[in-house]
């Protein structure tokens, strides 16, 4: 009777084995060396139960703090280092503009002296031994030389006759009606020449525009 119900129980369990769901013997086996693992790397203080006292937990708070405070200093040295650094670097940057500012004006003065040098000599000439035509054509002579000089350092001249009526470019100083309506708009006359440096407006030219006006 005993043999008997060993063999039933026995079918029993191997019922049961039969009846697990495909894939749960590699599960529980891995659960059970993670146990062993687990049980191998231990900590002893933790498994036997030993509670850190308040002395080591205090040094080890202390300890902490105290790395925190280096982090702490070594990160303000480096952003220190980097103000400082930046500071330098823009008063370099300050100091080349200034000495390229001045190297450009100090060009822009050489180009310009051999022309005041011709203006110096016709200021000490004689006009009663000078005839009228030596002195126009010395004049023209020293306009030609500044105009070259002035262009080189990146002047240019607003001199819009016949061109259509500009207000960024042109100052418009009186009218003049023209019977021709493809002319209405357009400069008759300039009364001043205007002026830009570099795409900078210095001065408008001072113009006379025309008015188309019909007469009948």
């Amino acid at each position: 009777m005993k043999k008997r119900q060993e063999m039933s129980d026995s079918a029993s369990t191997d019922q049961i084995d039969d009846d697990r769901p495909e894939g749960v013997e590699p599960a529980l086996d891995a659960v059970a060396a993670l146990d062993d693992d687990m049980v191998q790397n231990a900590d002893p203080e933790i498994d036997s139960g030993r509670v850190p006292t308040g002395a080591e937990i205090r040094d080890d708070a202390a300890e902490r703090l105290s790395q925190l405070q280096r982090d702490l200093t070594t990160e303000r040295d480096k952003h220190l280092r980097l103000v400082a650094e930046f500071d330098n670097f823009r008063k370099r940057m300050m100091k080349h503009a200034g000495e390229a500012e001045s190297r450009g004006q100090a060009d822009l003065v050489k180009s310009i002296l051999d022309p005041l040098d011709d203006i110096a000599r016709f200021a000490h000439v004689d006009p009663a031994a000078t005839e009228s035509t030596t002195l126009v054509e010395g004049v023209d002579m020293v306009e030609k030389k500044m105009t070259k000089a002035l262009r080189a350092a990146g002047l240019e001249f607003v001199n819009p006759i016949g061109e259509r009526f500009d207000p960024s470019l042109h100052e418009a100083v009186a009218t003049e009606v023209t019977k021709d309506p493809q002319e209405d708009g357009t400069v008759a006359r300039v009364y001043q020449v205007g002026h830009t440096f570099k795409g900078q407006l210095l001065r408008p030219a001072r113009v006379v525009v025309r008015q188309h006006h019909d007469a009948r």
